[in-house]
């Protein structure tokens, strides 16, 4: 327990006051008789409201008592009765007064403190959000720079991957790197795959036909660029593209063949 930003944080004040629940004050008590420091500093503020109570009383001298006795046509030898010396109701009142005003004081820098502690928590998230997003975008540079890199590499092999007749209009690239073992698929020409449905790319032997699996484009919607990146250490002749259920398939559905290209060294 840190004792002083428990002393700061105004709940003793507010303690001292009669204004917590029943479980805080409970919680307080205990705490104050674990750690002689709190119930010390909770003894100085009790005696800070007495004596701000006592200074706000109105004293009675001889003079003025002397006065109310001639207004009340008492003689200087009639007995009064003494009582019980006791603080009057107005300074009674008035030290009540005092320790409202106190305590609507203390509850006001204690929600004061609140809030501004609310304000730093949301100030320090959206720096950790900020500097995620920054993160983020750094990242994202670095990775499209090294995709920039790669697909202009003297190197590369580029395959046009036309439309098929499922669907005419789509289109894909395939950029490969034989020395890396690596295709890049610009997947930009193909429509958004339906619910319960992925694209999956195909390395394939032409004679004969034989096709394996390079992956799955997964997260296709999510991903603005529409660039996937996949392994391939096979010979390719040609790549395949087609849309199969999710989770992808053993072998293409021809059926649902979307792009195709032959490799030029093929």
């Amino acid at each position: 327990m840190n004792i002083e930003e428990y002393i700061a944080s105004g709940k003793l004040e507010l303690y001292v006051a009669g204004v917590l629940s029943k479980e805080e004050n409970l919680q307080i008590h205990n705490d104050a008789e674990q750690h002689p420091e709190l119930k010390k500093e909770i003894e100085a503020i009790e005696a800070s409201i007495l004596a701000l109570s006592k200074s706000a009383s109105p004293k009675l001298d001889s003079n003025m008592f002397t006065a109310i006795k001639r207004r009340l046509n008492l003689e200087d030898n009639t007995k009064v009765v003494q009582l019980p010396k006791q603080k009057s109701g107005w300074a009674t009142y008035t030290g009540w007064a005092a320790a409202v005003v106190l305590s609507a004081g203390m509850l006001w820098m204690y929600n004061q403190n609140k809030d501004l502690e609310s304000k730093i928590e949301v100030v320090s998230q959206e720096k950790i959000d900020l500097e995620s997003k920054i993160d983020n975008a750094n990242n994202s540079l670095i990775e499209t720079q090294d995709l920039l890199n790669t697909i202009r590499d003297k190197n590369i092999d580029v395959v046009a991957l036309g439309g098929q007749v499922v669907s005419p209009e789509s289109y894909a690239k395939a950029y490969w790197n034989k020395k890396e073992q690596k295709v890049f698929i610009d997947a930009k020409g193909l429509p958004e795959p339906p619910d319960g449905f992925v694209y999956q790319v195909w390395s394939l032997k032409l004679n004969p036909l034989t096709p394996t699996s390079l992956g799955l484009l997964k997260d296709f919607k999510g991903d603005e660029n529409k660039i996937f990146a996949l392994a391939n250490a096979n010979n390719s002749e040609a790549f395949g593209i087609t849309l199969e259920p999710a989770g992808g398939s053993e072998s293409p559905t021809l059926e649902q063949l979307y792009t195709l290209g032959v490799a030029a060294s093929s």
